[in-house]
């Protein structure tokens, strides 16, 4: 077995690990409590082969491509000495990347009465003002904290002028933006930025970019909030699947293929011309790595394509009917504790929070591990579907739960390491990629329909609350690696003040 091909059975066997347990809690439902009909679970099966296919591919993408440019660019920017030529420079590179973003073409769809050409400008504006507020932050050593609170302040303060309609796809736009073609390339450009300092804090903020970056999109909408009127904000369903036989099954796949081979190819492009621009003028890197770049690039739009036909054509559907069903039971509250367990388990499928877990223990020389990590996202995001599935049930606004789990997580900022409320906020925008918006909220949806909820105002919003709950837990970790530190500190103390006393000892 030669080395790509073992580098690529390394990734499917971590793509394995991630989506059966998912598969296998659905089929498990299906089988017992959730009865689902036989052509919608074929689609979820062939779905999740694909998506392991697709992350298989994208996360040895990535490595090899996306990460290598998004440093190299990040840090040829940065040398300049032109203050305006990197912001603008910055500030082009987040307009681009986001606009190349396949989830914001779904999102644009979903805001009522705003023409979605406006809306994904409007996004991709946010996210490119706040790439550049994050890297002025990092060049000036600026307190994340600080620049938190101004802005959620700013956000919450909106949030009460905005109709109803839009509070719950404002904050769902911060996690949907920041997703497979953002995360790994804006990460990366953090490590590109730091890598021109010198201080002991360069590796720390080195996160903290996607943080910012995903609040550019929920100032977006909500200022089209306060333009646009909403027309009654009307959301019906996709119709679902009718399929019959294996020919079916198939053509389900093959009709939507080739839109998503043309709308991932779109999305790579300004990203490619972006970087090739860069190796023309500036980066000149040798043959050898452009043309490991090339195949990883390669790599990363099959991976893309082949996960977002699977996430989108076979778990749509399969989520959707599956939260139908079972918010149609007569014990409706079982959805909680099912939702919470599916959200435990999704988050590990999803391609972005690999690329963040290996960096993160790449850049702290595994002090925070990957698998850390992962427990603490696992965690977050189950306990946010279950909040989730709680607003399904009763309707209770959204507002009630963001407010005070926003106001804990910037709280808790001051309290651990600057590093860990980077990474938090990152781990916010990469939990809520493309598996939640093509399981979870469709699942969501599907229960909202049962019990007769509003679509806009109860169903929408799982999105936001994925993105909430792991500032919360990474933060807590935080809180525990502090405590150790100091505990291992004070017993290294108490060591060397029991050694001094032994040697006085011998020499009296």
């Amino acid at each position: 077995m030669g080395k790509a091909d073992s580098k690529l059975w390394k990734k499917f066997s971590e793509s394995l690990k991630a989506v059966m347990p998912v598969v296998g809690i659905v089929i498990l439902l299906c089988f017992s409590v959730a009865p689902i009909e036989p052509g919608i679970l074929l689609c979820f099966l062939l779905g999740a082969f694909l998506v392991m296919a697709g992350m298989m591919f994208f996360t040895l993408g990535a490595e090899m491509a996306m990460t290598p440019m998004g440093e190299r660019i990040g840090t040829c920017i940065t040398k300049s000495k032109n203050i305006f030529l990197v912001a603008v420079l910055s500030f082009i590179l987040g307009f681009v990347i986001t606009i190349s973003e396949p989830d914001l073409q779904v999102l644009a769809g979903l805001v009522p009465s705003v023409p979605s050409n406006v809306i994904i400008f409007a996004v991709a504006a946010g996210v490119g003002l706040f790439l550049v507020a994050a890297l002025f932050r990092m060049l000036f050593s600026i307190a994340l904290p600080g620049m938190l609170i101004v802005l959620y302040i700013a956000v919450f303060a909106l949030v009460f002028f905005v109709p109803e309609s839009f509070r719950a796809i404002a904050f769902d736009s911060g996690g949907v933006t920041t997703g497979p073609m953002t995360v790994p390339f804006i990460m990366a450009l953090g490590v590109g930025f730091s890598a021109i300092r010198n201080d002991r804090h360069a590796s720390d903020d080195s996160f903290g970019l996607v943080a910012l970056c995903s609040v550019g999109p929920i100032l977006a909408v909500l200022i089209l909030g306060l333009i646009y009127t909403p027309e009654g904000g009307n959301y019906e369903l996709s119709p679902l699947p009718n399929i019959t036989n294996s020919v079916e099954l198939w053509l389900a796949f093959a009709v939507e293929l080739p839109e998503y081979i043309k709308e991932i190819a779109g999305s790579l492009l300004p990203i490619v011309i972006f970087f090739f621009v860069f190796q023309i003028f500036s980066l000149r890197l040798s043959k050898r790595m452009l043309m490991k770049i090339s195949i990883g690039l390669f790599y990363t739009y099959i991976g893309l394509v082949l996960f977002l036909a699977g996430a989108n054509v076979g778990f749509m559907p399969a989520g959707n009917y599956l939260g139908q069903v079972m918010a149609a039971l007569n014990c409706r509250w079982i959805i909680v504790p099912i939702g919470a367990l599916i959200g435990f388990f999704i988050v590990k499928a999803e391609p972005a929070v690999y690329v963040l877990n290996r960096q993160v223990e790449e850049i702290t020389d595994g002090a925070i591990s990957a698998s850390s990590m992962g427990m603490c996202l696992s965690l977050g995001v189950a306990c946010s579907v279950a909040l989730a599935m709680i607003r399904v049930l009763t309707g209770i606004p959204i507002i009630y739960f963001l407010i005070p789990g926003y106001a804990i997580a910037v709280g808790l900022s001051f309290f651990v390491p600057k590093i860990f409320t980077a990474i938090a906020f990152d781990s916010g925008g990469v939990a809520s990629g493309p598996m939640t918006a093509t399981f979870l909220l469709p699942f969501a949806q599907g229960a909202c329909v049962s019990v007769g909820g509003n679509l806009v105002t109860d169903a929408f919003g799982v999105v936001a609350m994925v993105a909430m709950t792991p500032l919360i837990t990474i933060q807590i970790l935080g809180v525990v690696y502090k405590y150790k530190q100091s505990k291992a500190v004070l017993t290294e103390t108490e060591y060397e003040f029991a050694s001094l006393d032994e040697d006085a000892i011998i020499e009296l």
